[in-house]
């Protein structure tokens, strides 16, 4: 599974953000592994980097092998907050395409 991690220029400390992102998904994505071919996180400061309630949003695409991707997105004031509930939201929409290809 290939992670790519996008920011736009009001995100502060893209290389360690990129290591913790890459580590995070690779845990808690692991057990998808075997389905999954990449997964495009896009991370934004809708404000422009002034402080805003909920102006960072994050963009998961999670490419499954053989079907149309997956998206999820959330938005928070705070960056690891946006970056979890999306986490979050593609591992329950991978679980259902997976529940839903079984069945």
């Amino acid at each position: 599974m290939i992670i790519q991690v996008n920011t736009d220029n009001h995100i502060e400390g893209k290389e360690e953000l990129n290591t913790y992102i890459t580590n995070l998904f690779n845990e808690k994505l692991a057990r998808f592994d075997a389905h999954l071919t990449r997964v495009e996180v896009h991370l934004s400061d809708e404000n422009g980097g002034k402080s805003g309630s909920d102006d960072k949003k994050c963009n998961i695409e999670a490419r499954l092998e053989g079907a149309d991707p997956i998206f999820a997105s959330a938005q928070s004031d705070q960056t690891s907050v946006a970056i979890h509930e999306a986490l979050q939201k593609i591992k329950r929409g991978i679980e259902h395409h997976l529940d839903k290809v079984k069945g």
